[in-house]
């Protein structure tokens, strides 16, 4: 434990709780879009489960983020994955609003917000780990810090969200914008992208479109009256 007192160690945890601070922002808007239709109670509770477990689940994968990184269609799949969450949390809304708060259940939520950091963190995972050093202590401190910053963005995201409904909208645009990126991040397109690096920005803005785009669609047809 001597490495405790030394300079490296602090140095190293302040720049993991920087790289939290940054990259907490999408997982935020998730937990917030996913935690939105419970109950307050059950939104604390899926907040705190949802945020303590992403951060045992990004600890985990940090062993194995680099090998699964290097598997073709991974993150291809991934991507994929994104956009349909993306996609049902923004058709869910108005669903939600017209049965009332608290129809949601918490495991779904916490499924949800699992499974979209699972697929987030694959490269977030990669930055952490680097900046621990290979110090499994430094990166559970770390990590560990980061979940007050989580609750504390979801919170904040939820209270936004009831008041300006719009950023419902904003938020699945990121996910749909991250599910674009994770798509031309795959290891199969590395070559097709590096060669037209314009593509990684033109894939994640359409990966935003169709979430936006489809799922304002699908709200109008479930919201229309039948004739």
């Amino acid at each position: 434990m001597d490495y405790v007192n030394h300079p490296d160690f602090w140095i190293g945890l302040v720049k993991i709780i920087w790289i939290n601070i940054i990259l907490s922002g999408d997982n935020a808007v998730v937990i917030a879009l996913a935690a939105r239709s419970l109950s307050p109670e059950q939104q604390r509770k899926a907040i705190m489960f949802g945020s303590g477990a992403a951060v045992v689940l990004r600890i985990l994968l940090t062993v194995v983020a680099a090998k699964l990184l290097e598997l073709s269609f991974l993150q291809i799949v991934g991507g994929c994955l994104l956009l349909w969450i993306g996609l049902q949390l923004l058709t869910s809304h108005d669903e939600e609003e017209g049965a009332g708060k608290g129809t949601g259940t918490m495991m779904a939520a916490i499924r949800t917000i699992l499974i979209a950091d699972l697929v987030m963190s694959l490269d977030n995972v990669i930055a952490v780990a680097a900046a621990a050093g290979g110090n499994m202590l430094l990166l559970i401190l770390g990590l560990a810090i980061s979940i007050p910053l989580v609750v504390f963005g979801s919170t904040l995201m939820i209270k936004l969200m009831e008041r300006f409904p719009v950023i419902v909208i904003l938020g699945a645009g990121l996910i749909g914008w991250v599910g674009g990126e994770t798509i031309m991040n795959d290891k199969l397109l590395h070559g097709f992208v590096a060669a037209n690096p314009a593509l990684h920005y033109l894939a994640a803005a359409a990966g935003a479109a169709l979430v936006v785009g489809l799922g304002l669609w699908l709200q109008k047809r479930n919201t229309a009256p039948a004739h």
